[in-house]
């Protein structure tokens, strides 16, 4: 049996590096470095495009907040968004994709039909049952 298990809310916070002040995401094993335009998991780094980064980004920064698939166009694509345009939930579906390869058992985004998304760090566990029989 599946069972979600929420991971503590994205955190954003501020380092000091010998370049300055650095912002840095973390949600669950999910790192993401806005000024150095990288996510990784695992240790292994995530090859996203600009746009799928762009939304990475704007998501974690509004943890659990549900987010208008216009208001996301307009801060990624950076403009307003045709009625029946489907690029937000295209790039949306192939983030999904790649952050599913690295970290198969974490879920990040959440639709919400007809609105937008919501970022969410929930973790799936698999739950052994000592009661079943063989």
């Amino acid at each position: 049996m599946l069972t979600g298990s929420r991971a503590r809310p994205a955190r954003v916070r501020v380092v000091d590096t010998a370049k300055g002040a650095e912002e840095i995401i973390q949600a669950g094993e999910l790192l993401i470095r806005p000024a150095q335009y990288t996510a990784s998991a695992r240790g292994e780094v995530l090859v996203l495009s600009r746009r799928e980064f762009g939304l990475l980004v704007f998501l974690a920064r509004a943890p659990g907040r549900v987010i208008p698939r216009e208001q996301l166009y307009a801060e990624v694509w950076g403009g307003e968004m045709e009625k029946s345009d489907r690029s937000v939930d295209v790039y949306v579906h192939k983030l999904r994709t790649k952050l599913g390869g690295v970290l198969p058992d974490w879920r990040f985004i959440h639709t919400h039909f007809g609105f937008g998304y919501r970022w969410e760090p929930t973790r799936s566990q698999v739950l052994s049952n000592s009661a079943t029989t063989p």
